[in-house]
């Protein structure tokens, strides 16, 4: 039976904002909402997507759950320990297992400093490995993950590299302290075409040897489908739908996911497109609407959707859903039939 590598309970991040004495005397403490009530749990060998537009707060979510943020409110818990308010010095031995794939591999990397060196140094630093020991574990991971050949490559600057070796180079990074837990933050988002099916592959092949848990935070809802076990849709900085990834294109609930089903590209120009766009702008983060944040955009709204405090309501497959109104569609929307079994080959398509 699988453990649970992390629990997020009821997670708040706001950002105060900056105002000056006349402004703050009419207006309050004014802060940003950028995550609302995020709950989630993340089992050894799963993965699992956050997917949402940017803005929604996913990235916050990646940042704070590893403390690099702390949190306004809410409870993480790193395989039962309670790390929301431990202090660094008792929270430092646990961050060697959670590490952080950025998604701007050209600026992840110290361009100071060879690629080697820093896949290297995070040995050095946190279990004080000699500098040859810590080189032969460098040499053996960018080895591993398709940084060849490793001797030539170790001594290059990151301005030497290519994206997609950048993005292996912080991959490396990230494995060398043998991790369980790997928030990838957009890891594909900033490389070409050609190279993204192949990083993809790496951290699915990582995630099979390992067992590793993935918290795979994405714009991209096809992406997702071919990479994630389970989705978890975030909008303006609240989960509002939570499903198998199969399930959640085969039998999207709420309005938002089907909107982003609609919304994504198909390779059949005269296919008709399922489900209709969003109404609007999205609304203020510092000013959030109450009740399911999407209703003033929502097409199916209901006087009801706007009211604040409601449950979430649960759902067979151990579903979540922030509506009141949800409607059920048989169909796949946006998704080509023969996509479903062909995984990332058929994500090369796009």
């Amino acid at each position: 039976m699988t453990e649970t590598v992390l629990e997020v309970r009821d997670l708040v991040k706001h950002f105060p904002v900056n105002l000056s004495i006349v402004q703050r005397a009419f207006l309050g403490n004014v802060a940003v909402h950028a995550v609302d009530g995020v709950s989630f749990a993340l089992q050894e060998g799963e993965i699992l997507g956050l997917v949402g537009e940017s803005g929604s707060g996913k990235t916050t979510v990646g940042r704070t759950v590893l403390r690099l943020l702390e949190p306004s409110q809410g409870t993480i818990r790193y395989r039962g320990t309670d790390i929301t308010h431990m202090k660094e010095k008792t929270l430092r031995p646990m961050r060697r297992k959670m590490q952080m794939i950025f998604q701007d591999p050209h600026v992840a990397l110290n361009p100071a400093m060879t690629i080697g060196q820093s896949i290297a140094d995070p040995l050095i630093i946190h279990e004080s490995a000699e500098a040859n020991e810590a080189r032969t574990a460098a040499l053996r991971m960018m080895t591993e993950v398709g940084l060849s050949p490793a001797e030539q490559l170790y001594g290059k600057y990151p301005a030497d590299l290519s994206g997609g070796q950048k993005q292996r180079a912080v991959i490396a990074r990230a494995m060398i302290l043998n991790p369980e837990l790997i928030v990838a933050d957009e890891p594909v988002a900033m490389l070409d075409m050609s190279i993204r099916a192949k990083i993809l592959e790496l951290l699915l092949d990582l995630r099979r040897r390992y067992q590793l848990a993935f918290l795979f935070i994405t714009h991209d809802l096809a992406t997702a489908k071919f990479v994630c076990d389970r989705i978890a849709i975030m909008y303006l900085g609240r989960i509002v739908e939570t499903g198998p990834s199969a399930t959640i294109f085969r039998d999207p609930k709420h309005p938002y996911t089907r909107a982003l089903i609609a919304a994504i590209p198909v390779p059949e120009p005269g296919r008709p497109r399922a489900g209709v766009l969003p109404r609007g702008e999205i609304p203020d983060a510092i000013n959030p609407p109450a009740g399911c944040r999407f209703h003033p955009r929502c097409p199916s709204v209901l006087p009801t959707c706007g009211w604040e405090g409601r449950d979430f309501i649960d759902y067979l497959e151990q579903r979540r859903l922030d509506a009141t109104k949800a409607q059920a569609d048989e169909t796949v929307i946006g998704v080509p039939e023969d996509w479903r079994a062909d995984g990332l080959r058929a994500w090369r398509r796009t």
